[in-house]
């Protein structure tokens, strides 16, 4: 070996022997003198402090702060003056490691190189008038003594480590509480010209993190864990920290921040970001109050979001809060329901305007350039506004084009259902999403349907090629441009429903839809359904066991009025044909009032009022009608006889004015129940004739056979007749024709019973036509030979003739005391 290397081998042998026996000789030294080292350092301690510091007892360590020398502090206890006051210990360590510098020990001077602190309470706290027990560092005064010794400490502090730690900052007065359970915490020091930097690793569970203890904890029981970059700048007296990776919990965040410490109290600025994290995970990080109002939504797949927190750490309130969120092709869940492929830019913020305050009711969430799918249904909405999260708000405007067919999720299987046509819809909205029973939706826009074929599920009705045009103005719901076609009836509507949102929400049975219809040509037999009972479902629950939304609109189909005018050209209805129709229908709970109907039929006129109750197979019905001037037979041609079957609409000519109130059912296909009609009805009719009716020509061809009986001609024929089921009772009537003259009256029966009694003179009616005086032609009237018939029930059905004996004695009767008379 060179003799070089021998020699420097033997110098570093005796330097590292000379600091070995200079450490144990300073280790010895303090194990001889830990009364004066620990008084050297409580002394260094309490420089700056306003109150007590303690420690129980000091002991080295050999070699855990070589070169330097190490101690262990236990039980060291700091309290402010106040302690017996508020009873919160500033500080309470069970054990408190200090490394200093050996050689500067020597001297007298505590240079610390590092402090270790396990197992301890750190407790900041501030009572409700302002004052804090960190009072105990305030600076005493100043005096003009001069020092009575030299001693000095550089008082920086190069390393730190804080294993086990609770640290507590509790400000009664600005109610807020920050608690750290650290369970480690390693970090160094440096100390440039400019001020200072350190470089820490953290791993701490958040117990509170709450900027107001009314609204709660941030991170409530999370764990945070991650390395910190802290620099501090003498001048600007500003505390910054580096963005950096920071696990919160199961996510990890890079959090940048700074502390104004030039402020009196502190601004700080906190800077929050994570590319994928999910909503639920980024809600419950926040304060309850905010979180429990971001848990009425949720998305399925992570988002990324940013987080800027600015507030200080006096007054009460909150921080400013700035959230950003992104969200591509995900699947956002609302009160109102899920919406797939769901893209926006969300922003939150608690400073909705500027001056009204940081919290709830100042709150705001904005989605910009919302679009997904509602139920199959595409929309866009430019720009969502959610404010108020005490009573949480959406605003926008809602624009959508699809096909129509897509609506039969959103209404519901009950309703209606559309099969073909494209809908257009621009609405601007105004919702409470949680009290939207109580805080009615405000829309204004335009729905516009076109092309469609939608059926009426609860009435069985279809319409092709439909189209509807909503417009929501205020709380009101207009409807124009409404074209439906069903077989070959058109129909133009324009509708109105007053308080329709407020009813929708509260009172879906109360709504009453006013409407003008009016139509070329309607066929009342495409419209039958509107005779049936509405076919009632029981209300779809939906999840939780409220009543699915949907069920308003059937509530409002099922127990809704509409009032209808209604202005037909040509009205169709079997052989029915009436022109000019008016009317004016109610329809409310399965019944239909009407009234002011009005129509030009066969030559004349028909007016009618009344009233249809929906029960099913069958439907009761009240009549009030008014004939004026209609061509008879046409008019009976037109009613299929009013179901008469001996007598036909061929029997008839003449002009027939009549009055009629009855009461009767009506099937679901439109037609007569049999026997059920019961009523009243007075006929007039003027020129008539009756042409070819074979019971009278049965009973002419041998009383009157050299008379024409084929068409017999009345110059005013006035009847009345009492409806009763099968039965017609005609009241005392006189028939007065060109063949013969005949009084008639008894019971006409549309099945068995019947008994018609016919007084008939055999005299020609011809013969008393050159008698001016009527008074005088109707004593002639019944004079002479007279028949009395009976018409009556035959066995085979058919009507039969016979003579009416009791009758014959009756009038001869009277016929005597008659004559007897002077």
């Amino acid at each position: 070996m060179p003799k070089w290397i021998k020699i420097i081998l033997k110098v570093l042998s005796g330097i590292i022997a000379l600091v070995v026996i200079a450490f144990i000789a300073i280790t010895v030294y303090v194990i001889f003198n830990k009364q004066k080292v620990l008084n050297l350092i409580t002394t260094e301690l309490n420089k700056n402090l306003n109150g007590t510091l303690t420690i129980g007892t000091l002991d080295p360590t050999f070699f855990k702060g070589f070169p330097g020398v190490s101690v262990v502090l236990k039980n060291v206890v700091i309290k402010d003056k106040l302690w017996p006051v508020h009873h919160h210990t500033l500080l309470d360590a069970k054990d408190f490691y200090v490394s200093v510098n050996a050689m500067q020990l020597i001297k007298g001077i505590v240079d610390i190189d590092k402090i270790e602190i396990n197992n301890a309470s750190i407790d900041l706290f501030t009572d409700s008038t302002g004052y804090s027990n960190t009072a105990v560092f305030k600076s005493k005064p100043k005096t003009d003594n001069k020092p009575d010794n030299k001693s000095s400490s550089s008082t920086q502090i190069k390393r730190f480590e804080l294993n086990n730690v609770n640290f507590v900052v509790d400000d009664r007065k600005a109610f807020k509480l920050f608690q750290f359970e650290v369970q480690g915490v390693n970090g160094k020091m440096d100390y440039p010209a400019t001020g200072w930097q350190a470089n820490l690793k953290l791993k701490t569970l958040v117990k509170s993190f709450s900027f107001n203890t009314k609204r709660g904890s941030f991170m409530k029981d999370k764990l945070l864990q991650g390395p910190f970059d802290i620099s501090y700048n003498n001048k600007t007296k500003l505390i910054a920290v580096a963005p950096n990776t920071l696990n919160i919990g199961d996510d990890a965040f890079t959090i940048g921040g700074k502390f104004n410490l030039a402020k009196d109290p502190v601004d700080f600025t906190l800077n929050i970001a994570d590319d994928e994290i999910l909503w639920k995970s980024a809600a419950n990080l926040l304060a309850p109050n905010i979180t429990q109002s971001l848990s009425m939504f949720n998305l399925d797949d992570p988002i990324a979001v940013t987080c800027d927190l600015n507030g200080s750490f006096g007054g009460s309130s909150d921080p400013l809060i700035y959230v950003t969120a992104k969200a591509k092709n995900n699947t956002l869940t609302t009160p109102g329901g899920k919406i797939d492929n769901c893209s926006f830019n969300g922003v939150f913020s608690n400073n909705y305007i500027n001056g009204k305050g940081l919290g709830d009711e100042n709150s705001v969430i904005k989605l910009y350039h919302l679009n997904g799918n509602y139920k199959q249904i595409p929309f866009t909405v430019d720009t969502a506004f959610i404010n108020n999260l005490d009573v949480p708000v959406a605003t926008g405007i809602f624009k959508s084009h699809f096909d129509v067919e897509k609506l039969n999720q959103v209404i519901g299987d009950q309703s209606l259902q559309f099969t073909k046509g494209t809908a257009d819809i621009k609405m601007a909205y105004k919702a409470d999403l949680v009290n939207y029973k109580l805080t009615k939706p405000e829309l204004s826009g335009t729905v516009n349907i076109k092309n469609a074929d939608v059926s009426y599920l609860p009435r069985n009705l279809n319409f092709k090629n439909t189209g509807i045009s909503l417009k929501f103005a205020g709380n009101d719901l207009l409807m124009n441009n409404i074209r439906l076609q069903t077989g070959n009836s058109v129909v133009y509507m324009e509708g109105r429903v007053n308080n329709f949102l407020n009813l929708y929400y509260t009172a879906p049975e109360k709504i009453l839809i006013t409407w003008q219809i009016h139509s070329p040509q309607l066929h009342i037999a495409e419209f039958l359904g509107f005779l049936n009972a509405r076919k009632t479902e029981a209300p779809v629950k939906s999840r939780g066991g409220k009543t699915n939304l949907n069920n308003k609109l059937n509530t409002a189909f099922d127990k809704g009025k509409a009032e209808l005018h209604l202005r037909v050209a040509k009205v169709y209805y079997k052989k029915f044909l009436a022109t000019d129709a008016t009317a004016d229908l109610l329809l409310a709970d399965n019944s239909i009032r009407v009234q002011n109907v009005s129509v030009k039929h066969a030559g004349g006129s028909l007016k009618l009022a009344g009233n249809i109750v929906q029960n099913g197979a069958v439907n009761n019905f009240l009549l009030n009608t008014q004939i004026d001037n209609v061509n008879t037979s046409n008019f009976f041609y037109s009613f299929n006889d009013f179901g008469l079957t001996s007598f036909s609409y061929k029997n008839l000519r003449g002009f027939l004015s009549s009055q009629a109130h009855i009461t009767g059912s009506i099937n679901s296909e439109g037609n007569l129940v049999p026997r059920s009609i019961n009523g009243v009805a007075t006929i007039d009719l003027q020129k008539g004739a009756l042409v070819n009716f074979s019971p009278i020509k049965s009973v002419g061809k041998f009383a009157f056979p050299f008379r024409n009986l084929d068409n017999i001609t009345f110059s005013n024929l006035k009847g009345k007749f009492d409806i009763n089921g099968d039965k017609i009772t005609i009241s005392p009537m006189q028939i007065n024709s060109s063949v013969l003259n005949m009084d008639i009256a008894g019971v006409y029966s549309l099945s068995k019973g019947t008994n018609i009694a016919l007084d008939i003179p055999l005299r020609n009616p011809k013969n008393d036509t050159a008698i001016v005086d009527q008074t005088e032609r109707n004593k002639k009237r019944m004079r002479g030979i007279v028949l009395h018939i009976l018409a009556t029930d035959g066995d085979d059905g058919k009507i039969k003739i016979k003579w009416n004996k009791n009758r014959a004695k009756k009038q001869e009767t009277t016929a005597e005391v008659a004559d007897s008379k002077p």
